[in-house]
């Protein structure tokens, strides 16, 4: 199957005489046995289902659907993509051992890896992930493995994702990546290399703002010690946002292609503005398109709270990737938790604002941002 008809068709179907059109949702805490032998059978692996939290069919179709579509073996679905990720740091370290991460990570992974896995007793460091002697020269004899986004938030750098992966390769370490802003629709790291591949479901493959979800892939066995993780921690998915997840994905090629299109028909009209502090929009992400972020700095030339008055039909939100146009202020978000020398370091500013383009007429989105703009000049 090729990936658009990957796209739709990935959930298994039920042995039943009486066959839904859609996916049921099983909405169960657990499942339930006939008796004790058909019990053991889910132990000795010839049952498929038995608590919620252990595994459920429609959580098990938004990991196996993902991981399709990256190429990818394995995946595991879980409650948010900071609990994907960090199924996937736990199935690699353990107390003792070292990650290296890219510095200009989105804040919510920056907490997590420069707090709370100190309490797993794992240490991080941070590195410029532009310069790969950089990021080589922060590798320590207990390094285990290698972390970054492949289109970083919110300055919207495109990682070498090959180099990182060879980097890794040679030095004997894992590599993971953060692919939520592509989506496996524009980039698979794990056909490039990676280990492993964590998406913040909760945005594009979802794509309606009504679900929150994390799914990892990659390898089955790294896969398998990750889900254990994320079980055992009970940071799984349930069976309606599953669900949701699913039905989201259905649409990840149609919604990704206009959105994509979209954020380059705005990415170049803010350009032809030149009075903007920076419109940053990414190149050679994939041949399919750039992405549907557009970051830009108001600079000196706008006021920041005017610009957020005047919006009309675009939504403030601290999140992205839904159907309808929305925005962010990272510093008062995304990236609150980043200290604020490292935000200044990264260019990360207080004028900054992160736009998520969305799936209507290009023309009424166009038209919104010069709206706001006209407002907001100084």
């Amino acid at each position: 199957m090729k990936f658009h008809t990957k796209n739709v068709h990935f959930q298994e179907k039920l042995d039943t005489r009486e066959v839904s059109k859609t996916k049921p949702i099983y909405q169960t805490s657990a499942f339930s046995f006939t008796d004790l032998e058909d019990m053991e059978d889910f132990f000795q692996g010839k049952k498929g289902y038995m608590y919620t939290r252990v595994g459920n069919p429609n959580t098990d179709d938004l990991g196996k659907g993902v991981a399709d579509l990256e190429g990818a073996p394995a995946g595991v679905a879980s409650a948010s993509g900071i609990s994907a990720i960090m199924g996937g740091v736990l199935a690699v370290a353990k107390a003792g051992d070292h990650v290296v991460a890219t510095e200009d990570l989105y804040g919510g992974t920056y907490q997590l890896f420069a707090h709370e896995l100190k309490d797993f007793g794992i240490e991080v460091s941070f590195a410029s992930f532009e310069n790969l002697d950089q990021v080589e020269a922060a590798v320590k004899e207990n390094t285990v493995l290698l972390y970054t986004e492949s289109v970083t938030n919110p300055l919207l750098r495109v990682e070498d994702i090959k180099g990182v992966v060879a980097l890794g390769k040679r030095l004997g370490l894992k590599t993971m990546v953060d692919n939520t802003f592509p989506s496996p629709y524009l980039v698979r790291p794990y056909e490039l290399g990676a280990d492993l591949v964590a998406h913040s479901a909760t945005k594009y493959i979802g794509g309606h703002s009504d679900v929150s979800a994390g799914v990892l892939v990659g390898g089955e066995a790294l896969v398998a010690k990750a889900k254990s993780k994320i079980v055992n921690l009970g940071a799984n998915l349930g069976p309606f946002d599953g669900w949701l997840g699913c039905r989201g994905l259905k649409t990840l090629s149609l919604r990704m292609e206009r959105q994509s299109a979209n954020g380059k028909k705005l990415a170049e009209h803010l350009r032809g503005k030149g009075d903007l502090g920076r419109v940053y929009y990414p190149e050679f992400v994939s041949e399919r398109g750039n992405g549907a972020i557009v970051t830009i700095d108001l600079g000196e030339n706008y006021d920041l709270h005017s610009f957020f008055k005047n919006l009309d039909w675009v939504k403030v939100v601290p999140t992205l990737a839904g159907v309808e146009t929305s925005v962010t202020y990272p510093v008062g978000t995304s990236h609150r938790p980043v200290p604020k020398e490292t935000r200044d370091r990264l260019g990360v500013s207080e004028t900054m604002v992160r736009i998520s383009v969305g799936i209507e007429d290009s023309e009424d989105i166009n038209g919104v941002f010069d709206q706001a703009l006209a407002a907001a000049k100084k």
